[in-house]
């Protein structure tokens, strides 16, 4: 939204530990924990974006990442805990993210 996108409401919210994605860019799947009733328009995110996770059980958008700066966003609770640990590894994206960007 911050960036121009639009959102819609979900006809069924995801809720739940067992909400499966797929990171786009790598086919690879993760079951995710999920309590949200909004998605992201895909087709209105800016030229600038471009989406990074996809729900295998509607279609709609799970994440979106900035093309060139260390921005991005996912719907889903990567800390997970109880619950699924299939993302831990956005932690460590993260905090490489903010390693690079200290290097500026």
């Amino acid at each position: 939204m911050a960036s121009g996108a639009e959102i819609f409401k979900l006809k069924y919210g995801h809720r739940g530990q067992n909400q499966p994605v797929m990171e786009i860019d790598s086919g690879k799947c993760f079951i995710t924990s999920q309590n949200h009733g909004y998605s992201v328009v895909e087709k209105t995110i800016s030229a600038d974006w471009k989406a990074w996770f996809i729900n295998l059980n509607d279609g709609t958008n799970e994440g979106i990442r900035h093309k060139n700066l260390p921005f991005f966003c996912v719907q889903f609770h990567p800390e997970a805990n109880p619950g699924p640990t299939d993302t831990e590894w956005f932690f460590d994206y993260y905090f490489e993210k903010v390693r690079q960007w200290l290097k500026i």
